[in-house]
């Protein structure tokens, strides 16, 4: 009993000291980090901290997806034997299919070898014939149907599936991928050793949205920026949330002056947005962002190269410049 209640209060001071709602997702993290029962999270965890990455919701949930969640992996297993189901009955079909032809051909041969002065005999081989034909038939009804029922199963699969994918994937409040998906994507480019560019884009006064206007207001800023990046990085990156007030855009096989052509597009869209209250019905303060733009040298995950870029875009503002590219 003691060493559970000392558990949950070293759990509370961690929530605490990084600012984190005690939602189920994250205390989940942080019991299993205060617990020391998933080596790989403490470990991932552990260098965060030293290495002072912004220990927020976003990446706790990042952590979440990466060392605990199973259940799209379950989803996924389910698909495949769905999969196996669906191929294994239609392989039945095509045999069925070729054993009924088979016995319409030995009907064939059968009636011409009748003997026409035997006409009982005939009559009789008919009759058998006939009622043997009607069961094959009616059993192949019922396979065809059972077959369909079958298809219809794995669309319906497939449809949960994805459903469960986008949750899994995609950040409700914004419509951009989640952090976690950011890193697999990374790591996947990185063993084929492509060349990554990152862009940060930091919301600098989201926090004064929220202090002097509330959370409604932030979040439609926040929202209409997401949708602004997303126009302009549709086709040429991955736009993701990474914190708070900060989104990370990944690329591939493209040059850091590239990246900053797209991140001044970005810019000058987003600058072109007006946001009014409906009280007063006054303009509110413009958007302010900050862009840094980082290329993997020697970066062996996405939190390093995003932390780099991350960097990029605090020297940018400090600097009082839109963008700054790291080197």
């Amino acid at each position: 009993m003691e060493i559970a209640q000392e558990k949950m209060t070293k759990v509370c001071l961690f929530l605490e000291q990084h600012i984190l709602p005690p939602t189920p997702l994250n205390y989940q993290v942080a019991y299993t980090y205060i617990s020391k029962t998933h080596s790989e999270l403490n470990r991932t965890l552990d260098y965060a901290i030293r290495q002072n990455y912004t220990i927020d919701s976003i990446f706790i949930e990042q952590l979440y997806f990466e060392h605990l969640n199973r259940t799209h992996d379950a989803e996924a297993a389910m698909l495949k034997n769905v999969d196996g189901v669906v191929t294994s009955l239609a392989n039945s079909a095509q045999q069925s299919q070729r054993s009924i032809t088979h016995f319409a051909e030995q009907v064939s041969i059968c009636v011409n070898s009748l003997d026409e002065h035997n006409v009982a005999k005939t009559k009789h081989a008919l009759t058998q014939l006939s009622k043997q034909t009607d069961i094959i038939l009616q059993q192949h009804q019922k396979f065809k149907e059972m077959l369909q029922k079958t298809r219809m199963m794995h669309r319906d699969a497939k449809t949960q599936l994805a459903k469960l994918r986008k949750e899994q994937l995609i950040d409700v409040q914004t419509g951009m991928y989640k952090r976690h998906y950011l890193n697999q994507q990374a790591q996947l480019w990185i063993s084929q050793d492509k060349p990554i560019c990152a862009i940060s884009i930091q919301i600098n006064n989201l926090h004064e949205f929220t202090e002097d206007f509330g959370d409604l207001v932030s979040e439609v800023v926040l929202n209409r920026v997401a949708k602004k990046i997303q126009k302009y990085v549709f086709e040429s990156g991955l736009p993701g949330r990474t914190a708070k007030d900060e989104f990370v855009v990944l690329m591939s096989d493209i040059e850091p002056d590239t990246a900053n052509i797209i991140a001044e597009k970005i810019r000058v869209g987003v600058e072109k947005l007006k946001f009014v209250s409906s009280k007063s019905e006054k303009n509110l303060p413009k958007v302010d962002l900050s862009f840094g733009i980082a290329k993997r040298n020697d970066e062996s995950n996405f939190n390093t190269l995003a932390r780099k870029a991350s960097h990029a875009a605090h020297k940018a503002h400090s600097l009082q410049q839109s963008a700054y590219i790291a080197l």
